[in-house]
């Protein structure tokens, strides 16, 4: 080597690059303009020979260094180059210097990410095809602030994590490079050395798209190659769902529909199937148990670890958007659950990312979750809240989501959520709230109102907490719906006993009205009641196969006419009668059944009233949209209330009978005087039933009932909801 050369190097820096513990590279690789010309450096372990090509001409490296290479070009100027190599088994390769292209994420966009603000953070971080300087490549960032190093590997470079280490961003934390020639689909981790000396493999957090598993790694993807067809939906979608009628079928892609062979359908195939069941039945809306990236089947999506990738098991991200697509371009709105209160403790996750605790807290009693042993998020660290927040607005913007329905969130609200005294730690006040994760709820709510007001935030809470769907302003979180467990617990408990047996509990079917106004709620038939072990909903009725059906046609009848909004899980619109079960399709065979069928059109037909009749949506949320007639008849196991719309004329009057018995010519008090007409029994023949309906219109009598003035008398009928619309007199109009 020259004098002019050895001058130039910067042993320790070279040193530390062999070693793999350099995290500024561009400070010794790629070129610099030096006072002697430009000097190009490069470093490949496994390489015999170097050489840079420019304009035709290949001017050979010196070996500084084992695997360490140098050039002196006198030139004033950087120019064009590529670089050559020869490695020890022959190959060679000619490509772009990564090092020669300078960092694209600049101060700002770090200060923001390190603020907790940068709200386009699915844009700065993670793997993004583009060109630069005319050269096409792959951005990446990750952020791992307490690494030694961090470098990219792939099959593209042999997994060896010597060849592209990436450059620290200041004190940022950020690690970022573009490497020139890299193509989508390319599968890439990030060797992280950390600390100590430990070198481990990490998958990207950012990352749009992952390989199936059991395979954990990182996938190159464009997601700029789908043309989206719902500009009307997006468009005319909703701000506030309050006076909207919103009927949600739960699904789970992976247990809806399997191929004869048992394999997953496709994102498709699925879409298509789906799709068709909910146009047929009525629903508005579909929500997804948690299509993000996730490890493990049997988690069911709830332990993610790709928070920007839909998973791999039905298709691939462009797959995912034309599933979205179709339901829009039909008018149903999609909701996916969206799992941030805990994350899988697997290796290639977000645990110990960097060899810290850095997404989740050091100290197990506020970082490992009591029931599950997974690792819970540090809401307090404002690149986690960034991260957080932007994975909602990613699922939001990029795929055009109408709701995210976040799970347990009680688990995030309380310190002590699952544990016992001495295993939690109390904030700052003494007090067991979760502050931290208060104003996380506060600042993701806020910003998806500013940046996404037609994409609903809805909360699973199932402890009381006050204001989950109050305005920030005001001290709430901001949610637009909570789903009301309380209504669903206590229904289930009451429907499961024997008729003979309900009057004692009929306290369980009123008690959600007394607290009913204090949210916006959702009624959820979901599927964390119908796992194995706890039933389907027709396993859960009492009697034999007839008052099966019956009870389940009441139960939909009082959810349907109960204020708040509707959801329900797969398989129970047909009477499904197994638990569900993740590991195969629903029992489809038996929806075909004379019996499941006409279950099915009762359901059917509730639904279509739903959205027909104002009464039934149109005030949820205002008392001003339900009264009582009758909720004292425990022995007789009946319920009469009024659903209000905003006339007069939209009103409609409720009757349920939980009980076996069949009540002829009971009288029921009514709001004014004027016609009552039966709109829907659920004892029709036409769903199954017995007949005992109300043909004829009734005439309203000044005959005193349930402390009303007038009064009509109906057949009630067993085990069924009655629906009569209220046409009051010219009088009293």
């Amino acid at each position: 080597m020259n004098q002019t050369l050895y001058d130039l190097m910067d042993w320790a820096s070279i040193e530390a690059v062999i070693y793999s513990e350099e995290d500024d590279p561009c400070n010794v690789l790629g070129p610099s303009v030096t006072a002697e010309g430009i000097l190009i450096q490069s470093f490949d372990p496994c390489a015999v020979r170097m050489s840079v090509l420019v304009s035709g001409r290949e001017y050979e490296m010196e070996k500084v260094e084992e695997g360490f290479f140098a050039a002196l070009l006198k030139r004033k100027t950087i120019p064009s180059y590529l670089l050559k190599t020869i490695r020890e088994n022959g190959e060679t390769k000619v490509f772009k210097d990564p090092y020669a292209f300078a960092p694209l994420l600049g101060p700002e966009d770090t200060a923001l990410i390190n603020e907790g603000v940068c709200y386009d953070i699915d844009r700065k971080m993670g793997a993004h095809p583009m060109t630069v300087n005319g050269t096409e490549g792959v951005h990446f960032a990750v952020w791992a602030p307490n690494a030694v190093r961090v470098s990219i590997v792939g099959e593209f470079n042999g997994w060896d994590g010597r060849l592209l280490p990436m450059q620290r961003l200041g004190t940022s934390g950020i690690f970022a490079l573009f490497v020139p020639g890299l193509q989508t689909g390319s599968v890439y981790k990030y060797e992280i050395k950390a600390k100590g000396g430990s070198v481990f493999l990490k998958a990207d957090p950012y990352a749009n798209a992952a390989q199936l598993r059991p395979e954990n790694g990182s996938v190159v993807t464009d997601l700029s190659v789908y043309h989206w067809s719902d500009s009307e939906w997006m468009k005319s979608r909703p701000t506030d769902v309050s006076s909207c009628p919103m009927a949600v079928y739960q699904v789970h892609l992976g247990s809806f529909l399997r191929r004869e062979d048992h394999s997953f359908c496709t994102y498709q195939e699925l879409a298509k199937a789906i799709l068709a069941h909910v146009l047929a039945c009525g629903y508005t809306h579909v929500e997804l148990l948690p299509v993000m990236e996730h490890p493990l089947d049997e988690t069911y999506g709830f332990q993610t670890s790709g928070f920007y990738a839909p998973t791999a098991r039905f298709g691939d991200p462009a797959d995912f958007m034309a599933f979205v697509d179709l339901f829009h371009q039909n008018g149903i709105g999609v909701i996916a659950d969206w799992s941030v209160s805990q994350f899988p403790s697997d290796d290639f996750s977000l645990g110990c990312f960097d060899g810290t605790c850095l997404y989740e807290h050091l100290d197990p009693r506020q970082g490992i979750h009591p029931v599950y042993g997974t690792r819970l998020f540090n809401y307090a660290r404002p690149e986690v809240r960034n991260f957080l927040i932007g994975s909602a607005l990613f699922w939001a913007g990029t795929y055009h989501i109408d709701g995210l329905r976040l799970d347990s969130v009680s688990s995030m609200l309380y310190l002590n959520y699952g544990r016992r005294d001495g295993q939690w730690i109390a904030n700052r006040r003494g007090g067991n709230e979760n502050l931290d994760a208060v104003e996380f709820f506060r600042d993701l709510n806020s910003v998806m109102k500013k940046e996404y007001p037609g994409c609903l935030m809805i909360a699973e809470e199932n402890t009381g907490y006050p204001l989950v769907t109050g305005n920030v302003a005001g001290g709430g979180l901001g949610f637009d719906l909570k789903w009301d467990n309380g209504w669903m617990e206590d229904f289930l408990e009451y429907i499961q006993l024997d008729p003979i047996f309900r009057g004692p509990h009929h306290s369980k079917l009123i008690f959600s009205m007394q607290y009913h106004y204090s949210e916006k709620f959702l009624l959820a038939l979901c599927h964390s009641q119908m796992t194995e072990g706890k039933g389907s909903m027709f396993a859960k009725m009492p009697g034999k196969t007839a008052g099966k059906m019956a009870n389940l046609k009441a139960s939909f009848g009082y959810w349907i006419t109960h204020p708040g909004k509707k959801l329900l899980f797969m398989g129970q619109d047909f009477a499904q009668k197994r638990e569900w079960k993740a590991n195969g399709p629903l029992s489809w065979d038996e929806a075909k059944k004379p019996e499941n069928m006409l279950l099915t059109a009762c359901l059917k037909d509730l639904l279509k009233l739903y959205r027909q009749k104002k009464a039934l949506y149109c005030l949820d949320d205002d008392p001003s949209g339900f009264e009582w007639i009758n909720d004292f008849s425990a022995n007789e196991n009946m319920l009469v209330f009024l659903r209000k719309g905003e006339t007069k004329e939209e009103t409609l009057l409720v009757v349920l009978n939980f009980s076996a018995l069949t009540y002829e010519k009971r009288k029921i008090g009514v709001p004014w005087p004027g016609k009552y007409k039966e709109i829907f029994n659920t004892d029709h023949v036409r769903y199954g039933g017995k007949g005992h309906t109300n043909p004829r219109v009734k005439n309203a009598r000044k005959d005193e009932c349930d402390d009303r003035e007038w009064s009509i008398r109906i057949t009630v009928p067993p085990l069924g909801m009655s629906l009569f619309s209220c046409t009051p007199s010219e009088q009293e109009s």
